[in-house]
């Protein structure tokens, strides 16, 4: 998917903020949610490099303890013509890795101790070429953006729900305010699940990019797809602590389950990117 059809879910998920918000509080309702959400977004613009970083307990890596790791992000720093990213390493023993900070300039690439021991060289310099191209490419910005507004909506459903519930909006109207609750509880339901499926589409849209450009800066598809395996088998060994807010930042969703959770999972299945990668040229 191209920036312009992410371009055009982000105002979807903006508008349905809106709409949501006007449904629960009328005209002030919707600019309530709005300043909100612009709120939230600014917050998200300037401290979400650090409130993930803290989330996990990263610390800067020294280059001495892992110089291999510095070697290759020179390397595909050089070839992608950005900045080099600082490296970060959080204590959990899962395989994985994430990018995040608001523009290339400010890039972090954050690995676990897992993926030190669990990749070798090629396999690691698949996984650091596909962080890298998130932070090149703002997908970082992005997806801290598309979830500070769908928590947003999610908030509100909540909100809403329980007023609905115990009143909260039967005041005055008679049968134009009962009708007004059925349209509210109808969007308690419909908002939330609209808001999951568009997260979903540019979540996954940005990992099968990142996944492309990726291959490309690491010289061949190999590296990453067989590293892709092995996280994928490490996160069902490891159980991972972390939220369902920041699981897309991964580069394998960190979060397991059955069949609705792969469903409504922030990643592609790791079988259809290996399958990409393997049928690149």
């Amino acid at each position: 998917m191209n920036y312009v059809k992410t371009a055009a879910l982000l105002v979807v998920l903006a508008a349905l903020l809106v709409w949501f918000g006007g449904i629960v509080g009328g005209p002030r309702g919707a600019m309530t949610a709005l300043i909100f959400a612009m709120i939230m977004n600014l917050g998200a613009f300037w401290f979400s490099d650090r409130i993930v970083l803290s989330m996990y307990r990263a610390k800067e890596l020294p280059e001495g303890r892992a110089p291999e790791v510095y070697g290759i992000v020179r390397e595909l720093a050089a070839k992608a013509n950005m900045p080099a990213p600082k490296v970060y390493i959080a204590p959990i023993k899962a395989p994985n890795a994430f990018a995040t900070g608001r523009n290339p300039s400010h890039g972090v690439v954050c690995v676990t101790e897992g993926i030190l021991r669990a990749l070798n060289t090629e396999e690691l310099k698949g996984v650091i070429a596909h962080e890298m191209s998130h932070i090149k490419n703002r997908d970082t910005l992005i997806m801290t953006v598309t979830a500070a507004l769908a928590s947003a909506i999610m908030m509100l459903a909540y909100m809403a729900r329980w007023a609905a519930i115990f009143g909260g909006f039967g005041g005055r109207g008679g049968r134009d305010r009962s009708g007004g609750i059925i349209g509210l509880l109808a969007a308690v339901i419909v908002a939330p699940l609209a808001a999951t499926l568009v997260q979903l589409a540019i979540s996954r849209s940005r990992e099968y990019a990142a996944d492309g450009r990726g291959a490309y800066l690491a010289g061949s598809g190999g590296g990453l797809a067989s590293a892709l395996g092995k996280l994928h088998d490490g996160a069902r060994r490891y159980r991972m602590n972390t939220s369902a807010q920041t699981a897309h930042l991964f580069v394998v969703n960190p979060l397991t389950g059955g069949f609705v959770a792969n469903l409504f999972s922030t990643h592609p299945p790791v079988e259809k990117r290996i399958e990409r990668l393997r049928n690149l040229r």
